[in-house]
């Protein structure tokens, strides 16, 4: 009896192979082994023509068709055979074999494309490869000339925008050396101007490193050997150097003069300083500008500051003519204006009771001790106020401010030079009062071109034992003359934090920074229209017995205000009228000369060596020593 199925189940009519019995079946890889195109990769990969492609090419170009030889005679698989090649299975271990084959084409792939990006752009063309010379080469000039190693490697828009900058700051540079120099000078003495130059030169010295670092990163080729690292290493740092260096000096510089500038021009109390009514033009309708120039005898063993050198600069803020008026160090009976507390306290002049107590170079020392209040209002610098009230009334100028140069800090400034040169026509002493008759510890001898260092020309400058007032203010000129000979450029910009930091010790004044720029722009006008000196030697007028009508009558002949009018008993009348020239000093003609009988001279024959008297000065022989 037959099982009939159960009408309840799925009527399955499909036929079962065992498994084992089943034979891999699989379509052919293309191109692989049993494929209909293996014969023709065969042929191409062996270097053969496929005969059927090459009869088609004849055919299209009208040539007649060439007979197969044997050797190159392929048969064509019949149907069945390509059918039986299309079923024919493909074994699990061929399969395998690809699969690995073509995970390791895969690998070498992306190797390739890895080193690819790890070299960067190609810097001198499509498939040149670049050498690690050339690399160094294009990052020394990429430091030299920033965004030229940026260009050279591919970087265009960025090497573009970063040379582009370069040339602008150069292009300033370049502008503030020349056509621009009052403006840089008006900068250097802003402390806000110099902060800022301080932050930018900062900024940009690290944006030019990067740069730097950059370029070479780019350049540089990857495989190196580790003689080239290092060399490469060794360029890199000796360019960061290279450019880190000038930036540091100029920030330097840069906090040097801001220190300069914030100290010796503090904005202290003055009792003679009026704020200007319009802080935007300082000098207002001012036809002149006239500073007291000071120079003071301080110093180690010496009893408070003397003013031995006072002259007025009176600048004529249109054009900047320049006239210097110069005061002998005993001039007496220093008037004060009328109206004021100074002049109701000496009616007849400064008189401090002793005749050395009571000379011009004793005012500023003795004024404030015995009247410390006179002045009516606080000040920083009372004997300077003391000053400007009584050489103003002498002259008959309005002073409107004072610098004042301690002459004990001439031997910080001179050593910060590394010396000065002078010339020397006679003996000049070293130490020695000749009030009380001690005897010079020594002399400078007479001779060209002496080199001095800060010691030596403090003592030229301030030795008189046995000379004369006048001479040792010709010396004191000359030592100017030789500080500024000595100030060249190089030696200011190797040693002017050192020089800034002894002016700031020597240097005082009640400048106020509001004006400086003001003052910028009157000494570029000072420098183009010459500066005029009248000495008010005893040739012109008498220490002792000044008039100091006959003195304002020089001054304004001197300025071209008005006739001089006849000079004072005792001076003489031929030399009353001060003519134009450089700045002045009378020369002296031998070993211990008097003064010339003009007020005014020429510096330069001053300062010069005249062989004549030094010869004379040397075959009387050294004056004697306390040795």
């Amino acid at each position: 009896m037959t099982d009939r199925p159960d009408p309840r189940e799925p009527d399955d009519r499909t036929t079962r192979i065992p498994r084992a019995d089943a034979a891999p079946v699989l379509p052919p890889v293309p191109g692989g082994p049993g494929s209909a195109a293996e014969p023709r990769r065969r042929r191409r990969a062996e270097g053969g023509t496929d005969p059927e492609l090459a009869a088609r090419a004849r055919a299209a170009a009208g040539l007649p068709p060439v007979a197969p030889t044997p050797s190159t005679q392929t048969r064509r698989p019949s149907a069945e055979q390509d059918a039986t090649t299309r079923l024919a299975p493909v074994p699990a271990a061929s399969r395998e074999e690809d699969a690995a084959r073509g995970e390791q084409v895969a690998g070498r792939r992306e190797e390739a494309s890895a080193r690819r990006e790890d070299a960067g752009p190609v810097a001198s063309g499509p498939g040149r490869a670049r050498s690690f010379r050339r690399a160094a080469g294009l990052t020394v000039l990429g430091a030299v000339v920033p965004g030229a190693g940026l260009l050279a490697a591919g970087w265009r828009r960025t090497g573009v925008a970063v040379l582009a900058v370069f040339v602008v700051l150069l292009g300033g540079l370049v502008w503030l050396a020349t056509a621009g120099q009052r403006t840089a000078v008006r900068a250097a003495v802003s402390p806000q101007v110099l902060l800022g130059v301080m932050v930018g030169v900062g900024v940009l010295a690290l944006l030019w490193i990067a740069v730097v670092v950059l370029g070479y990163r780019l350049l540089v080729p990857r495989r190196l050997s580790p003689l080239q690292r290092g060399a490469g290493g060794l360029l890199v740092l000796a360019l960061v150097a290279g450019v880190a260096t000038p930036a540091v000096a100029a920030v330097r510089l840069a906090d040097a003069q801001r220190d300069l500038v914030d100290t010796v021009f503090a904005d202290g109390e003055s009792a003679t300083v009026q704020e200007p009514a319009d802080p935007v033009n300082p000098f207002g309708d001012k036809e002149r500008v006239n500073v007291l120039l000071l120079g003071g005898d301080g110093g180690e063993g010496r009893d408070g500051v003397r003013t031995d050198t006072v002259i007025v600069a009176s600048i004529e803020t249109a054009t900047g003519a320049t006239t210097l008026f110069s005061l002998p160090r005993n001039l007496e009976d220093l008037p004060f204006p009328a109206g004021t507390r100074l002049a109701e306290l000496f009616p007849d002049g400064f008189d401090a009771g002793e005749e050395s107590e009571s000379l011009l170079n004793a005012v500023y020392r003795n004024g404030p001790a015995l009247y410390p209040d006179a002045l009516g209002a606080p000040s920083d610098n009372p004997g300077a106020d003391w000053l400007k009230l009584g050489v103003g009334e002498a002259l008959g100028l309005p002073i409107d401010y004072y610098v004042l140069v301690n002459l004990d800090g001439f031997s910080q400034l001179v050593d910060a030079l590394g010396g000065i040169t002078v010339n020397v026509n006679y003996y000049v002493p070293v130490g020695g009062e000749p009030s009380i008759g001690t005897l010079p510890d020594a002399y400078i001898a007479p001779g060209p071109d002496q080199e001095m260092d800060g010691a030596t020309a403090l003592a030229f400058a301030r030795g008189r034992f046995g000379l004369t007032d006048y001479q040792r203010m010709d010396r004191q000129r000359c030592v100017l003359d030789a500080i500024v000979a000595a100030a060249d450029p190089v030696t200011l910009l190797t040693r002017y934090q050192q020089l800034a930091a002894t002016t700031s010790d020597i240097v005082s004044t009640d400048v106020p920074q509001a004006v400086l720029d003001d003052f910028v722009d009157l000494a570029f006008l000072v420098k183009d229209a010459g500066i005029r000196s009248v000495v008010f030697d005893d040739t012109v007028i008498t220490p002792a017995y000044p008039d100091y009508d006959a003195v304002r009558a020089l001054v304004q002949q001197a300025l071209g205000a008005a006739p001089a009018s006849a000079p004072a008993s005792g001076a003489p009348s031929s030399s009353a009228a001060p003519t134009t020239a450089a700045p002045t000093t009378t020369a002296p003609t031998s070993g211990a000369p008097a003064s010339s009988s003009a007020p005014v001279a020429d510096v330069a024959d001053a300062c010069a060596y005249d062989p004549v008297a030094a010869q004379a000065a040397i075959d009387a022989g050294e004056p004697p020593t306390k040795r």
